[in-house]
């Protein structure tokens, strides 16, 4: 994957059948975790660390920053959050492909200055299978 315009990653929610587009995210965060097992007993080779294949949790996690599309997405979002909902949402990376899943809003935050508009942080977390489809 070459050089992406940051502003390109979008994040979206389900809602009606179809997925929209949430906010206008100014920064954005996208992880893939796989937690270990280890297998390490007293006949592991030079006592080396063994860790068993496959065997570990694997969770995404999403974060963002900006400002809200529409007043429409903010009272959606407002309400999976304060629903403690899990819906899908989408998160697409151009060049690289689209991540859909069972994501739940773990932390949501309003902010303004006095001469400025008001922004909001957002997090998720993964809560089932995600799915990766090609190319975005």
């Amino acid at each position: 994957m070459g050089a992406q315009r940051g502003k390109d990653l979008l994040l979206k929610i389900e809602s009606g059948g179809q997925f929209v587009t949430v906010a206008g995210l100014r920064a954005k965060r996208l992880a893939f975790n796989a937690q270990t097992v280890d297998a390490t007993d007293s006949e592991s080779a030079g006592r080396w660390r063994e860790l068993l294949a496959g065997a570990g949790v694997q969770r995404a996690s999403v974060s963002g920053s900006g400002l809200f599309r529409n007043a429409e997405s903010d009272a959606l979002t407002r309400t999976v959050f304060f629903a403690g909902q899990i819906v899908d949402w989408q998160i697409v990376v151009p060049a690289f492909g689209t991540l859909s899943g069972p994501f739940q809003i773990t932390a949501l935050e309003y902010a303004g200055r006095h001469d400025g508009e008001i922004t909001f942080e957002i997090a998720m977390e993964s809560a089932g299978a995600l799915v990766f489809g090609g190319e975005a």
